[in-house]
């Protein structure tokens, strides 16, 4: 996908025709340029493009309440068409959504970094991208000051996203280009992602076992996932290859691979055949002295650098708790080939 150019002012500019001292300090407005490879697609859509660190529902709010103009025309519907080379005014007044995007310094664990991406080593308890309830002290905020540059890319050059109590490796980008050929990557299943868990009973099954169950939202807790009938109601198809690797009279260490990267996928599927992760209170798991949040650690990541080409391969041990979890129940660790 070509880039698309956005013209964003750097301080509150008032659309033509305004004073300047009718408009409240507080008011901040984005003017934007429809680019020609989105010519006759949703306003909706378009905006979002151009202003990928705002939710599109939040942006489709906006248009409901009159606060875009397009071709200095108010409008309030949000599937209405552009052409190329339209302009467009959107109205930001402070919401904690709108105001999310700031740098904020704090330590990152960098595993690798080079001019086109970076490698971090995310701990349990770090959420990774501004969401409600979480609209500050993320990763996102961390990255936006570690590289004041990433700023120009989308949502901060995230492409993968681990739950806030699962600690491991992430990729991000540093460009757009970058990042549109991870995401490729990642959707053609070309990007390597395991897993280390310990999930609770001892294992019985066989040492190596494929799960392929459809996930989607729990009908009766829209809060959680669940494993889905993809006949009867809306989910997505979902794989994880999952190997034994030690056993205990209290539970077990296995190794995930991930297929597919549905929401939870791991800590749904693993609860499906009856070894729900310690301490995920969520899908069936119980909180134990040594673990206060769910056993699952993203140790090692294979990728094809999208710039040079070379294979990349990082891995990383796991952090004290999961290793305190793992001595105290005496489950022998050895990195899996």
């Amino acid at each position: 996908m070509k880039q698309i150019d956005a013209i964003i002012s750097a301080a509150p500019v008032a659309p033509e025709g305004s004073e300047d001292e009718d408009i409240p300090a507080e008011v901040e407005y984005r003017n934007l340029h429809v680019a020609a490879e989105q010519h006759g697609i949703r306003l909706d859509k378009a905006i979002s493009e151009l202003l990928p660190e705002f939710s599109r529902n939040y942006l489709q709010q906006l248009i409901a309440a009159r606060q875009v103009t397009l071709q200095t025309a108010v409008v309030d519907k949000p599937s209405g068409k552009v052409r190329a080379g339209d302009s467009i005014v959107v109205e930001l007044r402070p919401t904690p959504q709108s105001q999310a995007f700031k740098p904020e310094k704090m330590v990152l664990d960098v595993v690798f970094q080079d001019e086109h991406l970076i490698v971090i080593n995310k701990p349990a308890g770090l959420v990774v991208h501004p969401a409600p309830g979480n609209w500050s002290g993320t990763l996102l905020n961390g990255l936006l000051a570690h590289d004041p540059g990433i700023v120009l890319v989308p949502r901060a050059g995230i492409v993968h996203r681990l739950d806030k109590d699962t600690s491991g490796l992430m990729v991000v980008a540093r460009s757009r280009a970058v990042m549109d050929a991870l995401v490729q990557a990642i959707a053609a299943r070309d990007v390597g992602r395991q897993y280390l868990a310990v999930g609770h009973k001892s294992w019985v099954d066989v040492a190596k076992k494929t799960v392929e169950a459809g996930i989607g939202r729990d009908p009766r807790n829209r809060l959680r996932m669940a494993v889905v009938d993809l006949e009867l109601g809306h989910g997505k198809t979902a794989r994880t290859d999952i190997s034994f690797l030690a056993n205990c009279a209290h539970g077990c260490l296995v190794h995930c691979i991930l297929h597919s990267g549905r929401t939870h996928q791991i800590r749904v599927h693993m609860a499906s055949i009856g070894h729900p992760l310690v301490a995920d209170t969520v899908y069936g798991g119980c909180n134990i002295p040594e673990m206060q949040r769910q056993a699952l650690h993203a140790f090692r990541l294979e990728l094809v650098h999208p710039i040079t080409g070379v294979q990349l391969r990082f891995q990383v041990d796991p952090p004290p708790d999961f290793m305190g979890l793992l001595n105290g129940w005496s489950l022998s660790y050895n990195a899996p080939n």
